[in-house]
């Protein structure tokens, strides 16, 4: 479902990435796990696009997007077909304040595919209830609580019918009460055989959840692994360095 390969990105001279690789299986849920500032956001951005690699090689649903070092000209269009299939969900939940939780959903579906709105509108209420919202259709994010504005979040992306979905720390921002109700959207998702790819720091459910875990550290993917070995076994002496509160 999605290759990486000998992903390179830097900033100025700071090398961000340094020649990441990575293969992902349709229907898996894979936590990337490591300490700020080690390029996890940075390769999902580069997943879907929205950031320019230096060089190497993304394949996502048959899509294919690839720089040879020093090439200059840009990759635009192979990008905008890659978020096609490719759908994210950011920390700040990113949802436009002046339109109602329906109005955020069927937007993308109307701008972008072309789907009329009672095509859009059917759509959007279908989502809503997978994530738990059908009674806040109406209201405005400001009336929302944190964890039910990234619920929402997460119905505007799914309303694309992306086939990976991207989750850059979507937690993070949210009491911690409402930290499991974002968390049950994604493990159902997971039944139903969504490709996820999630960036966090919640250690818990990333050891529930995933069918592995990716840790990064200074650019670099150090180990793979299932949920159970990398918490009971890590390979990796910076892996358990990195997780000694929870082994």
């Amino acid at each position: 479902m999605l290759r990486v390969q000998d992903l390179r990105k830097s900033f100025g001279n700071k090398p961000i990435l340094k020649g990441v690789s990575l293969q992902i299986e349709e229907g898996d849920l894979v936590s990337m796990i490591g300490p700020s500032g080690c390029g996890k956001s940075t390769l999902l951005r580069c997943l879907n696009g929205l950031e320019s690699m230096d060089s190497g090689l993304i394949e996502a649903c048959g899509v294919v997007m690839e720089r040879k070092p020093g090439q200059t000209q840009g990759l635009d269009e192979i990008a905008h077909r890659l978020r096609k299939n490719v759908g994210m969900v950011f920390q700040s939940f990113n949802l436009f304040p002046h339109k109602t939780l329906m109005q955020n959903v069927m937007l993308a579906p109307m701008v972008v595919k072309g789907v009329s709105r009672d095509e859009a509108a059917a759509i959007a209420e279908r989502l809503l209830e997978k994530v738990g919202l059908s009674e806040h259709v109406d209201l405005y994010p400001i009336h929302l609580s944190g964890g039910q504005q990234q619920r929402g979040a997460i119905a505007r992306a799914l309303a694309m019918s992306p086939r990976v979905m991207l989750y850059d720390e979507p937690t993070s921002a949210l009491d911690p009460g409402l930290v499991d109700e974002v968390l049950d959207v994604m493990k159902e998702l997971d039944a139903e055989g969504m490709t996820q790819i999630i960036v966090t720091h919640e250690m818990r459910f990333a050891r529930d959840a995933s069918d592995y875990i990716v840790f990064m550290e200074k650019g670099e993917i150090v180990e793979i692994s299932d949920e159970d070995e990398i918490f009971e076994n890590p390979k990796d002496p910076r892996t358990r360095q990195f997780l000694r509160r929870f082994i």
